[in-house]
């Protein structure tokens, strides 16, 4: 409706739009927040963590209506037959970009549950989002080096730790948990510097899965494997607000959790090999339907 203004006008009406939509949903979302945290009985805190759920769905679903009448997007996707709202998701996912981001908020807003990423826990400091994520219960993450764990031995363990008391909060409640196995965007570079095996995806970070896995026990019901590409390759915020992504496609399968995914992964060796060699079948098998998607994507521009 509104892509054909032109981009001098229609960039900072969308900016504004968006920020205000921040301050229209954040405001009741910290009111409830601090009601949640008054009140005395767990009873009423479930209540008011269900109403925190629908002012985000509700500011996500605000800013999917501006996308649409501000963007010319093509959308291509694949797999959300059968997805539950009262499911419990273990949500996987190539990183390509932070759009990565809006674009699984879109793609799944109101289909599953609500989706909670985990985040570095520096996060938690950017100006009115990081406290929204804290008060949404995003699970905040403090990883550590290999090389600070060489000089702080006392640390070792303390990730798994944090991951467990993250996911424990999400044992009773439906709930999507996303986890980005690569840990970090792809960039060429990163690929190159790995010298990752795959032609489009960054190494898997298996330990974290496995923990994530652990932690949340029997508490979840599926994985969704979600992969992500973009048909003029990744894009950045400024790209999805300026309206120059055209072309976003997502694959989702559903897997079961076998009991052989659960076990003790630092110390187990052998569950450490099979999960290991699990991991990478299925982020080959990624890279595979990457491929086949970038190209059905570059036949579709070329044709446009």
């Amino acid at each position: 409706m509104f892509a054909s203004l032109p981009r001098l006008l229609r960039v900072p009406l969308v900016v504004l739009l968006l920020s205000l939509n921040v301050v229209v949903h954040v405001l009741p979302l910290f009111a409830l927040t601090l009601v949640k945290l008054l009140l005395p009985f767990a009873a009423a805190r479930r209540a008011c963590s269900r109403g925190l759920v629908a002012i985000a769905e509700s500011w996500i679903g605000v800013n999917n209506l501006l996308f649409e009448l501000f963007t010319r997007i093509h959308w291509q996707v694949e797999g959300l037959d059968g997805l539950r709202r009262d499911g419990n998701y273990l949500v996987l996912c190539n990183h390509q970009s932070w759009v990565d981001i809006p674009v699984l908020q879109k793609v799944f807003n109101r289909r599953i549950p609500f989706l909670r990423f985990f985040l570095k826990q520096q996060l938690i400091w950017v100006p009115l989002l990081g406290p929204a994520w804290w008060a949404l219960d995003f699970p905040f993450m403090k990883r550590y080096s290999r090389e600070t764990l060489q000089r702080h031995p006392e640390l070792r363990g303390r990730d798994r730790d944090a991951t467990r008391h993250a996911c424990a909060k999400f044992r009773h409640l439906p709930v999507s948990v996303m986890n980005f196995v690569e840990g970090t965007r792809f960039t060429p570079a990163k690929h190159d510097a790995q010298g990752s095996p795959y032609q489009y995806l960054l190494r898997p970070r298996a330990g974290g899965l496995a923990f994530v896995l652990d932690a949340m026990g029997d508490a979840l019901h599926a994985i969704l494997d979600v992969t992500i590409v973009y048909g003029e390759g990744p894009r950045s915020m400024k790209d999805l607000v300026a309206g120059r992504i055209r072309d976003i496609r997502l694959h989702v399968r559903e897997c079961a959790i076998d009991a052989t995914l659960h076990g003790d992964y630092e110390n187990d060796a052998a569950f450490r090999e099979r999960f290991q060699t699990w991991v990478n079948a299925m982020w080959q098998a990624k890279d595979d339907q990457a491929g086949r998607m970038l190209e059905v994507a570059g036949q579709s521009i070329q044709g446009g």
